[in-house]
């Protein structure tokens, strides 16, 4: 009996769905026109480009796994150290005026990131900007500068560039997909949540089988609607 009801409230539901698939497929529809409009013609596109740098004195001698172990693990618990000497007004300020100024040093700030390659002592510097070519101009600009400095304070020797930045030719921001993909989502989920709160709100009586679970009486017959010739 129990498996009859839940089949009989899953065609319910589904000829519920089925009734407003219009306002269903609108919902979704001007989501996806909206995401998509917002997306193309409303967001400015930014490009990401980045240098990556080794860090750290090599090991001259009886070089082992554990004392190369032991100078990534260094480096590891010094991202954070390298991170702030990246963004540090000494870098920032001779970057902002070899840039001949076309950033002012909180701009520069807001554009830099510096992580640590997972259990390597590389660090990478990315830069992120709406101009594809100021950004590797600034990426290979504050890793210049980065080198001198923490080279200076850290007391690193032979710091070195592994990969200068290359000026990006496709965008990270927007992610035009991700974001159609979302909207479509969304759309179809208040396009149901709508429908929904319409059945919720609709009191009237439409099939035969509310009358009997409201009444608890039979439905002994039915008067057809009758529509007018014209």
């Amino acid at each position: 009996m129990d498996h009859e009801l839940d089949t009989l409230d899953l065609r319910e539901l589904f000829y519920m769905l089925l009734k407003h698939i219009k306002l269903i497929s609108v919902m979704t529809i001007l989501a996806v026109l909206i995401s998509a409009g917002v997306s193309f013609f409303l967001l400015t596109p930014e490009y990401e480009t980045y240098t990556t740098l080794m860090l750290g004195k090599p090991v001259e001698e009886l070089s082992t796994s554990q004392i190369n172990n032991q100078g990534i693990l260094t480096n590891q618990q010094l991202i954070g150290t390298y991170a702030e000497i990246a963004k540090s007004n000494a870098v920032v300020n001779k970057v902002v005026s070899d840039l001949d100024n076309i950033l002012s040093p909180s701009e520069l700030r807001s554009k830099v990131s510096v992580t640590l390659l997972n259990n390597t002592a590389v660090i990478k510097v990315a830069v992120r900007d709406t101009n594809p070519e100021r950004a590797a101009l600034i990426a290979n600009e504050v890793a210049k500068t980065f080198m001198e400095e923490v080279s200076d304070i850290m007391k690193i020797e032979n710091v070195q560039v592994i990969d200068y930045a290359e000026i990006p030719s496709v965008p990270v921001s927007p992610r035009i997909p991700l974001n159609l993909a979302i909207s479509l989502v969304l759309g179809l989920m208040l396009g149901v949540f709508i429908s929904f709160l319409i059945e919720f709100l609709d009191r009237s009586i439409k099939t035969p089988e509310e009358v009997q679970q409201l009444l608890g009486l039979p439905v002994i017959g039915m008067i057809p609607e009758m529509q007018e010739d014209n």
